[in-house]
């Protein structure tokens, strides 16, 4: 069922994308700079594409910036967590070699006596 949902969001996203690529097929100049600016820097003109390749490219490029900003916003977190982690696998650790060492029965009578009335 959820393979299907998802054939089914694929079909509907690249049928959106296909009408938005169609709709707006007209050429547009591209520049990284105002020309005015550009005239004085030597920039050149610009790029001339379709409408929908500067919209579709706008669209990816905000998707990475997200990624990255989510990315390294998270580091933190990760570094955190890796911390934690260490530290309970280290204090796991020692109670498991306290466990042990409580385990072993005392040598003497009168020790194991005791031991047994404790843990009553």
């Amino acid at each position: 069922m959820l393979r299907y949902l998802r054939l089914i969001f694929v079909a509907v996203t690249g049928l959106v994308l296909l009408t938005l690529a169609l709709a707006n097929r007209g050429t547009v100049t591209l520049r990284l700079v105002p020309e005015g600016i550009g005239n004085m820097l030597g920039i050149g003109p610009g790029w001339s594409l379709p409408l929908f390749v500067v919209i579709l490219g706008a669209i990816a490029l905000g998707i990475l910036v997200g990624f990255v900003w989510e990315w390294l916003r998270e580091m933190r977190l990760r570094q955190t967590a890796k911390t934690q982690t260490k530290a309970v696998a280290r204090l796991e650790r020692e109670l498991a070699v306290l466990k042990d060492s409580n385990s072993v029965p005392p040598k003497d009578e009168v020790l194991a006596i005791l031991a047994a009335d404790d843990a009553k």
